[in-house]
């Protein structure tokens, strides 16, 4: 399988340069590609193949208008041709049903805030013995390596992120690595309140990474909206909010990789439910929804599981996690968001409700969890049929025995297992 690690880099003054002129020469073979095809739908004509582009592309480097082609690598070029061919191909696949729907290919404003090139292993590029990315007509790009890379990799793809950062992203083709098999199984229920709900009873608060620094954003961007628009304090300013904002998603996506690689490592089968993540971003926990980042973190659950030999179980979205007692499997009914404990009118236990929901999410996906560590407590059970009536002398009581649940005196907390 691919994986893609990504490291900082660090270009000089005129790295940055030659970096900027790579990013606009691919921008404008891009748009060039794209209106020479949106040219010829308009005129009714056949759809001009990827062959035919890169022989334009070849010519007008010839041409006075666009000899400035030629200052940067022809890598560079010809895969931002495959990058709109890659756009029309995922294009007509939602067309199709084969993918879910996206729009047309666009073309690239020079002010977008974001750029990337990409160099394939035909370029020339290389990790110096000085550990700095050779890059054919950019230079050796010092590089903050935080681990070593597991084999010789592929492509590199050079970003630019809105917050004037550089990365280098490297594909790398790796092999499954499984780790020690184990019995352990779990099944998660992504929340607000608590970000994940383990079926085993534990809770795991949500560091609500935006919450806690919107008193900053708001500041950087007042400070924004008072910049004059074209001036340079103003680009500035814009940079402070791009720094805030990527401040924040790194330390989202760090918490995101540190709990996946846990409960993957410590669990053979994970189990999570396929929430309408667009749904409930139209709703007035959009906010909160986009903080959490649920989507980000299921897929980083996904892919480690395949790399690491472990069993990943999505269940659908309609399955009534929240209205089956987990204890004897009957159906209560739908619930408010604020019932966060209820008791089954079946069997009489009082269920947490997302741990409740957690234990669900496991058995729907076939997992054998156990509820060992989970907050239940036996409620009050009605007497059985054949007690019913009046005794002569006090008898013992002996719910538990006919119910199958450990009854204590005083009303302690037990531990149900199932």
């Amino acid at each position: 399988m691919q994986l893609r690690y990504s490291f900082r880099v660090y270009p000089s003054a005129g790295q940055r340069t030659a970096l900027a002129r790579a990013f606009g020469c691919a921008r404008v073979v891009f748009n060039d590609a794209l209106r020479v095809r949106e040219t010829a739908r308009s005129a009714g004509l056949p759809f001009v193949a990827s062959g035919e582009l890169s022989k334009r592309l070849t010519a007008s480097k010839k041409t006075p208008e666009r000899a400035w082609l030629g200052e940067v690598s022809s890598v560079v070029l010809q895969q931002s041709l495959r990058d709109l061919d890659t756009a029309y191909r995922n294009f007509f696949d939602g067309l199709k049903g084969k993918r879910p729907r996206m729009g047309a290919p666009r073309f690239k404003s020079r002010k977008d805030t974001r750029q990337a090139i990409r160099f394939t292993a035909n370029a020339g590029w290389k990790i110096t013995a000085g550990r700095k990315l050779r890059l054919p007509k950019v230079g050796d790009v010092s590089v903050k390596w935080s681990r070593s890379l597991p084999h010789v990799p592929s492509t590199v793809t050079v970003i630019k992120d809105s917050a004037g950062r550089y990365f280098a992203s490297f594909v790398v083709e790796t092999e499954p690595e499984a780790l020690p098999a184990t019995d352990a199984a779990v099944g998660i229920d992504l929340g607000l309140t608590h970000f994940a709900i383990l079926s085993d009873g534990t809770k795991i608060d949500s560091p609500r990474f935006l919450r806690r620094a919107e008193k900053k954003l708001k500041k950087a961007q007042q400070d924004l909206s008072r910049k004059a628009k074209g001036s340079n304090n103003r680009a500035k300013a814009r940079i402070r909010v791009a720094r805030a904002h990527a401040r924040t998603a790194d330390a989202r996506r760090e918490f995101h990789h540190q709990l996946s690689t846990r409960l993957i490592r410590e669990n053979q089968a994970v189990a999570v439910e396929d929430l309408a993540v667009k749904g409930l971003a139209r709703t007035r926990l959009a906010k909160s929804v986009h903080d959490a980042g649920w989507s980000a973190f299921t897929a980083m659950l996904a892919y480690k599981a395949a790399l690491y030999g472990r069993a990943f179980h999505r269940i659908k979205r309609f399955e009534p996690t929240s209205q089956v007692c987990s204890a004897c499997g009957v159906k209560d009914g739908p619930k408010p968001l604020h019932v966060r404990v209820w008791t089954c009118r079946a069997c009489g236990t009082v269920l947490d409700r997302d741990i409740n929901a957690a234990i669900n999410v496991a058995k729907a996906a076939g997992l054998a969890v156990t509820a060992c560590g989970a907050r239940v407590r036996p409620g009050l059970i009605p007497a059985q049929r054949e007690e019913t009536g009046t005794h002569p002398k006090p008898q013992p009581v002996t719910t538990g025995r006919q119910t199958g649940i450990s009854a204590l005196q005083g009303g302690e907390d037990v531990k149900v297992c199932r």
